[in-house]
């Protein structure tokens, strides 16, 4: 919107010309999300208190949660809201990227919504029928998988590429591409959810991840770039370098409320958001295995629970004290600061090595 307005600005007075730039973007794109969260979380956690949305806890999980019983939960609002506010303010709203993203994240916002509300509202202990859960989740998914997959514009959009090698691509087709891109957009989503079990933990890893595929949305969005790396050059996917700006800075506005000891969980509605939104956008970019090895943490997560429930089912023994895997450390004895703190730096090393496939090939 203020993107537009000023591009009719720039007719006059050149100095608005300097809106054209998308870094520039990206960085207001970052300082509005930050702040919006920062403004108007106060507000929103005082109403989820006055109306007593508060976080239930397992009886059967560590003893150091017992006390967070109550914490206001549905926070993930505040998250979306503050993407979906600043991406609109300095987007290009003519690209497709742009809707179909915000369309899963909120569509997946939506879908979290629901559950907490039957949660903490209502009463229900069960919340959302899990296959209703999944239907929902597989409709948008295939939906946004459809919608990228008929709209691609060029081979490149749809093709598999591996990084570390120089021109490695493998065709798709309807059906593959399709499939992929709904198994990382639900894929993503619940194993963001499966990860917010911590203060913070799900949360600061998801900004890291977001602003490493901002760079990768930038530089496959700039043929040159592209050329030069030896990456799928993506036309107009450079402007999810905003989407992806909102995304780290509604993460760190969010985080000030959400670090330990947590004012606020995010809650379904957040958790699955984040974890689609990162999902699509890794999709869109082409880089599905960079995706999800800078997400280390997410699979990590997702695996212990896997493995836990096959290895009970199978053999009646569990692998962990208790999964998702951040408990397990818990019930070890580090402490949970100790547990949030660790995940982070292995997910800052992980993005790293996510980053240096730019130039490895």
């Amino acid at each position: 919107m203020l993107y537009w307005i000023a591009k009719l600005l720039a007719v006059r007075y050149t100095v608005f010309h300097v809106f054209s730039y998308l870094t520039l973007r990206a960085i207001l794109s970052v300082m509005s999300a930050l702040s919006i969260a920062l403004l108007v979380g106060p507000q929103m956690i005082a109403r989820l208190s006055y109306h007593q949305i508060g976080q239930v806890v397992r009886a059967d999980g560590p003893s150091s949660h017992q006390p967070k019983a109550g914490t206001p939960t549905m926070g993930g609002a505040l998250i979306i809201v503050a993407i979906l506010v600043s991406t609109l303010l300095w987007s290009d709203l003519r690209n497709r990227f742009i809707w179909i993203t915000l369309g899963v994240t909120v569509g997946f916002g939506a879908i979290g919504f629901c559950d907490d509300y039957l949660k903490l509202v209502v009463g229900n202990s069960r919340g959302l029928i899990p296959r209703w859960k999944y239907f929902w989740q597989s409709v948008l998914g295939l939906g946004a998988a459809a919608l990228l997959y008929w709209s691609a514009k060029v081979p490149a959009e749809t093709d598999f590429f591996v990084p570390f090698f120089k021109g490695v691509s493998v065709p798709l087709g309807a059906f593959g591409f399709i499939a992929l891109a709904y198994l990382m957009i639900v894929g993503m989503s619940n194993a963001v959810n499966l990860t917010d079990g911590l203060d913070g933990l799900a949360v600061m890893p998801a900004a890291m991840v977001a602003g490493a595929l901002g760079i990768f949305a930038y530089a496959s969005g700039n043929a040159i770039f592209a050329h030069y790396l030896d990456i799928p050059a993506i036309p107009q996917a450079g402007e999810l370098l905003i989407f992806c700006g909102a995304l780290g800075g509604a993460g760190l506005g969010f985080l000030w409320f959400n670090a330990y000891p947590a004012q606020v969980f995010m809650g379904d509605i957040g958790a699955l958001a984040l974890g689609a939104a990162l999902g699509v956008v890794a999709i869109i970019v082409r880089q599905e295995i960079v995706a999800l090895v800078m997400g280390g943490i997410f699979v990590l997560e997702t695996a212990s629970v896997i493995l836990q429930v096959a290895s009970y089912k199978t053999t009646g023994r569990r692998i962990f004290r208790m999964a998702p895997i951040h408990h397990h450390f818990e019930l070890k004895g580090w402490a949970e600061p100790k547990v949030i703190a660790r995940f982070w730096i292995i997910t800052f090393l992980l993005v790293l090595a996510g980053l240096s496939t730019l130039k490895l090939r």
